[in-house]
């Protein structure tokens, strides 16, 4: 059940920004959540500016700052992506030039949200920033964020291209998935935490996850498990991790990643609006499924 080294390694996090109290970036917060999740949590790459981070309310500059810093910080052992993906195609191709500018390793380009384009604007959208930039590239199919999903022929006729590498698939739909994963070359990782098993199984590669903020080196050990051939033991991770995988989700994913972060004496400051702090209601819970899962 062994399989070939995916291009960003078997496990990503994609990162929460720090802020401070005044709401303006956290750099050193950020280096310090790096190196802890790469270090201690066992991730082999980290997404900065995804959802996760905020970056609907991070300026261009702050979205480049942040990408330095992580890269200072852990760029030397772990892969740095940088979330490049936007509703516009001329700013995702700023964005993808700053980031092959300071070094990052891939883009994570999801689809375009909310002005739901067609599959023929999806597939010139990828190709456009494919074509324009060095980076190996990860695209990120969540249709319940964007409006529209990435057809599975719009896949298959993406993966021709020689950048474009990997999806992050938070499709929820396991039997496309398998379908492309079958027909391609492209390196699948589960988008959604819970379905991490189920898509290894068809021949997935790995996780790019929010909850390994906190259960990074258990959901590693159950990639590696199955990839082993210890199927059992994989099933007993997912069984035990499922709490967090999700209860990390029971709100927006990054409110409850900062709310555990902080419960943990990691704290990494507040949310921009319109995102708001965990009420108690919902940090209780999220202690629970923490505790539930043994972590």
């Amino acid at each position: 059940m062994s399989a070939a080294e995916p291009p960003f390694g078997r496990l990503l996090t994609a990162m929460v920004t720090p802020f401070g109290p005044d709401g303006s970036l956290d750099l050193e917060a950020a280096a310090r959540l790096a190196g802890y999740l790469v270090d201690e949590q066992g991730n082999d790459g980290l997404v900065v500016s995804g959802t996760t981070g905020e970056s609907p309310t991070t300026t261009n500059a702050e979205k480049a700052e942040l990408l330095k810093t992580v890269i200072d910080a852990v760029g030397d052992r772990a892969a740095v992506l940088a979330g490049v993906g936007t509703f516009d195609t001329r700013h995702t191709l700023e964005l993808a030039a700053t980031a092959a500018e300071l070094g990052a390793d891939g883009l994570l380009v999801v689809t375009p949200y909310y002005s739901k384009p067609p599959q023929t604007g999806l597939l010139q959208h990828f190709t456009t920033v494919a074509d324009a930039s060095e980076l190996p590239i990860m695209l990120y199919d969540i249709p319940q964020r964007a409006g529209v999903p990435i057809a599975t022929e719009t896949l298959i006729r993406l993966a021709e291209h020689d950048r474009i590498v990997a999806v992050k698939d938070a499709k929820g739909d396991l039997v496309a998935s398998s379908r492309v994963i079958a027909e391609t070359d492209l390196a699948f990782y589960s988008g959604e935490d819970a379905l991490t098993l189920g898509l290894l199984a068809l021949g997935g590669v790995g996780l790019v996850g929010t909850s390994t903020h906190f259960s990074g080196r258990a959901a590693r050990q159950m990639i590696l498990s199955f990839l082993g051939g210890d199927v059992q033991g994989a099933l007993q991770l997912h069984q035990r991790l499922l709490p967090i995988f999700t209860g990390i989700f029971a709100t927006q994913g990054c409110i409850l990643v900062k709310a555990g972060l902080e419960l943990q004496g990691r704290g990494v400051g507040g949310l921009r609006s319109p995102l708001l702090t965990a009420t108690p209601a919902e940090t209780d819970a999220l202690a629970a499924s923490l505790a539930a899962a043994g972590l």
